[in-house]
């Protein structure tokens, strides 16, 4: 099976990218399933459902998110009537939605989790332990299990593909919107990258105004971040799952600036 991750979707400029150029990717690579991260969809901070609905109506089959996820009040309704965008699984019992589910890809099945790191963001429920007492369900439907690891730190992200390692198809990072240069295969043939990077604006900070930051850094007060509408690069990865043992043969990354 071939699967196709596309990192956090950043304002217009990286819809804009997105629906210029996923169609193309998933012809040339053949791709069966596609998971997009909307975390940041909405004007750089959050997706709204119009948005989300926007993104599965392009052809993503499943939307994962992190710590903007409730930016918008709207989204709280919509996320529990459409079960394909989720909310990281480690938020409190009680939180709007579901953090994984279960999707059809062709003759298969594809459990995707989506979970947040505690290290400089809410300290949410240890997301260790929450894929540990997911991962029996999860693997009682099916082989192929992916995680979307939304952290800041490296380290967590690092060791959470060690400790999921055999039982996760693939772990990909997201959050800190720098493409890593270290995919690879555990040798528990779990899939890994620190962070599959954005799908967002060129010569900027993460996205972000580049004048902005540098006046938030110079002069410590508050300022409004923005988005610039830039052309667009999208970041994800391609990796092909042995859908039989669920085990990642291939990983590679991807970038692609739209025209």
């Amino acid at each position: 099976m071939k699967l196709l991750a596309i990192g956090d979707i950043v304002g217009k400029p990286g819809r804009r990218a997105y629906h210029a150029l996923f169609p193309s990717l998933v012809r040339a690579h053949q791709v069966d399933f596609a998971i997009v991260n909307c975390e940041n969809s909405a004007a750089g901070f959050g997706v709204t459902p119009e948005i989300a609905a926007e993104l599965l109506a392009r052809g993503a089959a499943c939307l994962t998110s992190g710590n903007h996820i409730w930016k918008h009040r709207t989204i709280q309704p919509y996320i529990d009537q459409e079960p394909r965008l989720l909310r990281p699984a480690n938020f409190p019992e009680g939180a709007p939605g579901k953090g994984w589910g279960v999707y059809s890809s062709g003759q298969e099945l594809v459990a995707v989790c989506n979970l947040m790191g505690r290290a400089g963001l809410d300290s949410l429920d240890c997301p260790f332990r929450t894929f540990d007492a997911l991962y029996p369900e999860m693997h009682s439907v099916t082989s192929i299990i992916v995680v979307d690891f939304h952290a800041e730190s490296t380290a967590e992200k690092i060791a959470f593909a060690y400790h999921v390692e055999g039982r996760a198809s693939l772990v990909f990072g997201t959050h800190t919107h720098v493409q890593t240069a270290d995919e690879r295969i555990l040798a528990g043939g779990t899939g890994f990258i620190t962070d599959i990077g954005m799908t967002g604006p060129e010569d900027t900070v993460i996205g972000v105004e580049k004048s902005l930051v540098v006046e938030r850094f110079l002069q410590r007060m508050p300022v409004r971040f923005e988005v610039p509408d830039h052309p667009a690069r999208l970041c994800g990865i391609l990796v092909d799952v042995d859908e039989s043992t669920g085990r990642t043969v291939s990983i590679r990354r991807i970038q692609e600036l739209a025209s």
